[in-house]
């Protein structure tokens, strides 16, 4: 049944639904403010000074009274009030004045005590035992304290730096529920303001984590430095021995003590960025080498300066029929460009390949090769990531030689050239004239910008690999003349991403990614060659993976198969774009 209310009732009924809200809105504030027990004493301190108020207003208007009688006349106790009020709060409006001096006396003594309470210490007080405890209750109502109770499956990360930034990008472009824990309430009202899904709470506190559904979590990333990731590792596992933790260490000593405090994994960055960056280096040769495996399948990078290849199309090099090897793209400078027929390989390429170990064995037999340099790798920078490098080039039989300003980082004096990095004798005395490539892994974008610029003007044909601290800094190391940029933030999200049950995903470089994905509904019975993969999304189809069998590059005309998975290869962007084309729509 419908009713229909004219236009007047509606209006009323509006304003008091409205009414309603309102009312129930404060309550809840309200309700809020008096939980929290320094607002009830802030409360109480209010109270008091407000009855010391009333029991001065009351004695003035008491003496009001007998002074009025001393002159002779009456007036009523509200007048009594009246007058008082009138004279403290400064108004007064005259209509009620004494005649004698005692009587003046005491106005003055009532306007002088009124400008202390009512103009100052009232106007303080409230603001500062009420008004901004209440606004102070009202942020803190705005920002999020818990979670509901049927949240599972989630990420629960507790600071937000460069590294959970970009990890809590690629959860939000796999579809994983996350929550930021902050434990200050400005920081929190600024990230839920930006929209990052945040809960307020104490990091050293197991209530936190019970308010965050912990129990249910799918694991806690911890970034912070190794002494607070201590303490949560050891306060989560108060709550929960089964949920996977995931903490940073800056230093090799805390490896122990954050598993002794619950750590499932124990991720060294520095460490990882130093073997990273070193397996990028070519070596001072054409062969190929390993930079990453996903299964039986192998992704390699080969230089081509002063190969045969140099000057020819991939068409014209025939690479795929004389070694099986699959050329994935190349890089020109920092820049990844998908492999196609007409591709034009330069003097300067570097070719991205995939293979089995067969395959890249096979290419690196291939007769056009080139002789491989011996000269030593520089590294710039002797601290943890540039201490990593070096040991992983040993363990590679490179030789190499470490740049370091200060005298006590030095381990190894054959090994090391102490001085600044932007002096030239220093950088010849390590070897910057026949270097074959060279590690910039100072931790100050800024430096590494300048060091990369000098070293592509004194050695334009080495391998120039840096290290970047923000994400923001990564096309302008590549435009400074760095081939290859690896960045913090993208390492640390992307080992916590491959932890949380997805080892399906390879940094390939920065910005580009080899991943797998269970062949989506809409794309089952058609051909690799129909579906699009490579016009759609940029995307280009690496292997297929049905049970143990990985086959690497697939027929283009074969069906794909229900059970069947899908190994490509492409840049961020690219990568989401099939994810949104071909997998959120299926």
């Amino acid at each position: 049944m419908l009713i229909f209310l004219e236009e007047p009732y509606l209006f009323a009924l509006k304003s008091t639904l409205l009414t309603l809200y309102s009312m129930k809105f404060l309550v809840s504030q309200l309700l809020h403010f008096w939980r929290d027990r320094p607002s009830r004493i802030n409360v109480i301190a209010l109270l008091r000074f407000l009855a010391v108020l009333t029991g001065i207003v009351t004695v003035y208007s008491v003496v009001f009274h007998y002074l009025m009688a001393y002159e002779g006349r009456e007036e009523s106790w509200i007048t009594g009030f009246y007058w008082t009020l009138t004279v403290m709060s400064t108004l007064g409006f005259g209509d009620i004045t004494f005649h004698s001096d005692l009587g003046r006396a005491f106005s003055t003594l009532v306007l002088l005590s009124g400008i202390i309470f009512l103009l100052v210490l009232l106007p303080f007080t409230f603001i500062q035992f009420f008004y901004a405890p209440w606004m102070k209750a009202q942020e803190a109502a705005r920002a999020p304290s818990s979670l509901p109770d049927n949240v599972s499956g989630h990420v629960i990360i507790t600071q937000y730096d460069a590294v959970t930034s970009a990890l809590i990008e690629k959860l939000t472009q796999y579809n994983y529920s996350y929550v930021l824990l902050v434990s200050e309430l400005v920081e929190a009202l600024r990230l839920h303001d930006l929209g990052f899904r945040v809960v307020l709470g104490d990091l050293d506190n197991p209530q936190t984590y019970r308010r965050v559904q912990v129990e249910q979590a799918a694991l806690v990333a911890t970034t912070a430095n190794d002494r607070v990731n201590t303490n949560v590792a050891f306060t989560v596992r108060e709550v929960s021995e089964t949920v996977p933790i995931i903490a940073m260490a800056n230093v090799p000593a805390s490896v122990d003590i954050l598993e002794l405090a619950g750590s499932n994994h124990v991720l060294q960055l520095g460490e990882m960025m130093g073997k990273a960056l070193a397996r990028r280096i070519s070596g001072g040769d054409t062969m190929a080498h390993p930079i990453g495996r996903f299964g039986d399948l192998l992704i390699a990078e080969a230089t081509v300066s002063g190969t045969l290849l140099a000057g020819k199309t991939l068409a014209e090099s025939r690479l795929r029929q004389r070694s099986g090897i699959t050329v994935l793209g190349i890089w020109e400078r920092g820049v990844f460009e998908t492999a196609l027929p007409e591709t034009r390989i330069g003097a300067g390429t570097v070719l991205v390949l995939a293979g089995s170990e067969e395959q890249i064995r096979s290419y690196n037999s291939l007769p056009d090769r080139a002789e491989s340099s011996f000269a030593p790798v520089v590294i710039i920078g002797g601290g943890r990531v540039g201490r990593a490098a070096g040991s992983a080039l040993a363990e590679r039989g490179m030789d190499y030689r470490i740049v370091e300003l200060r005298p006590d980082l030095v381990k190894d004096p054959q090994k090391y050239v102490v001085g600044d990095a932007a002096e030239l004798e220093v950088l010849v005395a390590a070897g910057i004239r026949e270097t074959p490539a060279v590690l910039v892994t100072t931790h100050d974008d800024d430096t590494n910008i300048y060091l990369t610029i000098y070293c592509r003007r004194l050695r334009p044909t080495a391998q120039i690999i840096s290290r970047a601290r923000l994400e923001r800094n990564i096309a302008t190391l590549h435009r400074a003349g760095a081939d290859f940029v690896l960045s913090y933030a993208s390492m640390g999200s992307s080992a916590i991403i491959s932890l949380l049950h997805r080892s399906n995903i390879l940094m390939v470089a920065e910005g580009l990614d080899v991943f797998e994905v269970v062949i989506p509904r809409s794309l089952i019975g058609k051909t690799i060659a129909e579906s699009g993969i490579r016009r759609q999304s940029g995307c280009t189809v690496v292997a297929l993976k049905q049970g143990d069998a990985t086959v690497v590059n697939p027929d283009p005309h074969s069906p794909l198969h229900p059970e069947a998975k899908l190994i490509l290869i492409g840049t961020v962007e690219s990568e989401r774009r099939f994810l949104k084309r071909y997998v959120r729509q299926a």
